[in-house]
Parts: structure tokens; C-alpha cells; sequence
């Protein structure tokens, strides 16, 4: 793949996530792509991960990625970046993350995220959240 079709991968994923759409998150994904996780270090299937993503998308109505950070490299890309999400209530989620995706054949096959999992509780904990 190109650097410009690697790059335009990456913003088509990022883009579905902001967008609520989950089949065309899928649709970035190979069909055998591998999600991994550092807070558990447990990897998902594709169909696990677009029914988390979902789940997310159903509990938010909102979801941006600020201070992006997009790297492209031969078979993949990088982008550091903070995820704010306002859930239903109001709540706002701050949330600095990377990613790290292996590309082929214009889909991610291996995707690795990297954050800290207390942002996330204390968000779900906040008493406007729901």
C-alpha cells in the first residue's frame, strides 16, 4: 500500500468511530484482524471488537479525537491522540490513547492500544454519566 491509501485507511477508521458507524469501523478491519488491548493484554477478534465499539457508540453521543498525532509507515500506522466522549448524561471523557495498526490489502490486520483504564471508570462513575 501507498503511503496516501495507508493514510486514508487511517482516517476512514477514525472517522467511522467519530461518525457512530460500527460496519464501516468493520470495514477497515481484515476479516482475521487481531485487536489487542495493553489494560488487559488480551486480544479480540473483529466482531468482539465492533460490538465493544458499538456498545461505546450506544452510550455516547458524542465521541472526537483531538490532538492527533498520525504517523504512516511502510505496513501500518500510528496515531497518538486524546478521545473525548460525552456520554448520554453529559459526562466528558478525556482520554489519551495510541494505536499502533498493521495494514494489508487496504485493512488493518493487528491493531495494539495503549491507555490507561481509570479515565474510563471514573467517567462511567460520574453521577451525570447515564
Amino acid at each position: 500500500m501507498t503511503e496516501a491509501e495507508i493514510r486514508d485507511l487511517a482516517n476512514r477508521f477514525f472517522a467511522a468511530i467519530e461518525g457512530s458507524d460500527p460496519a464501516g469501523v468493520e470495514a477497515c478491519y481484515a476479516p482475521e484482524a487481531e485487536i489487542w488491548h495493553n489494560y488487559d493484554r488480551a486480544s479480540q477478534t473483529r466482531a468482539e471488537n465492533v460490538l465493544v465499539l458499538n456498545a461505546f457508540v450506544q452510550i455516547t453521543r458524542s465521541r472526537r479525537y483531538n490532538e492527533r498525532d498520525l504517523k504512516v509507515y511502510a505496513g501500518g500506522f500510528s496515531q497518538q491522540h486524546l478521545l473525548v466522549a460525552t456520554s448520554l448524561g453529559g459526562a466528558v471523557l478525556e482520554l489519551p490513547a495510541a494505536l499502533f495498526c498493521d495494514v494489508a490489502d487496504g485493512r488493518i490486520t493487528r491493531l495494539r492500544e495503549y491507555f490507561d483504564p481509570a479515565p474510563v471508570a471514573a467517567w462511567r462513575a460520574q453521577p451525570n454519566f447515564d
